[in-house]
C-alpha cells in the first residue's frame, strides 16, 4: 500500500449518465493541490463488467490509488477496491456504497422516489451476439432539474446533450465478496440536494461504510457544480492516507 514516500494517485470514476468530463473541475483543483489524478471511463454495463476493467486499469498504474466514485461508480469502486490489490481508499461523491448482494435497485426501492426516476428513459439494440440489449437515459428536457439543478441551463444542456447512457444491468446487478469499504478508509460527500440518489440513502450508506462524512449542500451533479469542494474532500484522503 501507501508509504510516506508515495502519494496516492487519484482515480476518479464517473457515474451513469455523464462522462469522465464530469470531473474537469475536480481535476484541475486537484492538479493545483500537487496531485496525480487520472479519470478512466466506467463502461456502465454491470458492476462487475465495469469493476473489473476498473481493476485492470488501476493494476496497470502499478501504485498505491484512492478510488474516487460518482453515483453508481461507488458500487464499482467498492467491487475493484476488493479485486485491486493497490487501492489505499475510498471517496464515495454522491454515492451508492452497496453491501455485498445490493443492487442499485435495491437500495432505491427502500426510499421515496426523486425526480431522476420520473426522467429516466429507454431504448434498445442488438448487441455483439445478436441479443436485444436495453440502456438507460435522462430525457433531456428533465435532465436539468433532475441532475443538476444548481447550473446555469447552458451547462445543464451540454451535460444532457452529451451524456452516458448506462445499461439496465448497471442497476441491477451487485458487488460480490466483500465491498472494500468494509476493509479500507474511505470518505463520503453527500448532496444534501441531490435529485437522483436520495440524500437520506447517501447519508445511511455513508454511516454504515464508516465513512468520514461532508455535506454539501449540491445537486446530484456535485463534482461538476462543487469542484473546490469536492476536491478538498479527496485531498484530505489523500492527506489521510499517506
Amino acid at each position: 500500500m501507501s508509504t510516506p514516500d508515495i502519494a496516492p494517485t487519484v482515480v476518479l470514476v464517473h457515474g451513469a449518465f455523464v462522462d469522465a468530463s464530469s470531473w474537469t473541475g475536480v481535476i484541475a483543483e486537484l492538479k493545483t493541490a500537487g496531485r496525480d489524478v487520472v479519470a478512466p471511463p466506467n463502461l456502465l454495463r454491470g458492476v462487475g463488467v465495469d469493476a473489473a476493467y476498473l481493476t485492470g486499469f488501476v493494476a496497470a498504474l502499478g501504485r498505491p490509488v484512492v478510488l474516487v466514485g460518482h453515483s453508481y461508480a461507488g458500487a464499482v469502486i467498492s467491487q475493484t477496491g476488493s479485486d485491486a490489490s493497490n487501492v489505499a481508499g475510498l471517496v464515495y461523491v454522491a454515492a451508492y456504497a452497496p453491501e455485498a448482494g445490493e443492487t442499485v435497485g435495491a437500495i432505491n426501492a427502500r426510499y421515496p422516489d426523486t425526480p431522476l426516476a420520473a426522467a429516466l428513459r429507454t431504448f434498445t439494440y442488438t448487441d455483439e451476439r445478436g441479443e436485444q440489449a436495453t440502456d438507460t437515459y435522462v430525457d433531456a428536457a428533465l435532465f436539468h432539474d433532475a441532475v443538476c439543478a444548481e447550473a446555469p441551463a447552458d451547462v445543464a444542456d451540454t451535460l444532457a446533450r452529451t451524456q452516458r447512457p448506462a445499461s439496465l444491468a448497471a442497476f441491477a446487478t451487485a458487488v460480490t465478496g466483500t465491498p472494500a469499504w468494509q476493509t479500507l478508509p474511505s470518505w463520503a460527500v453527500v448532496a444534501t440536494a441531490d435529485h437522483a440518489i436520495h440524500p437520506s440513502a447517501e447519508r445511511d450508506m455513508a454511516k454504515r461504510a464508516g465513512s468520514e462524512i461532508t455535506e454539501i449542500d449540491a445537486s446530484h451533479a456535485v463534482p461538476a457544480t462543487h469542484p473546490a469542494e469536492v476536491a478538498a474532500v479527496i485531498v484530505r484522503a489523500v492527506k489521510a492516507i499517506r
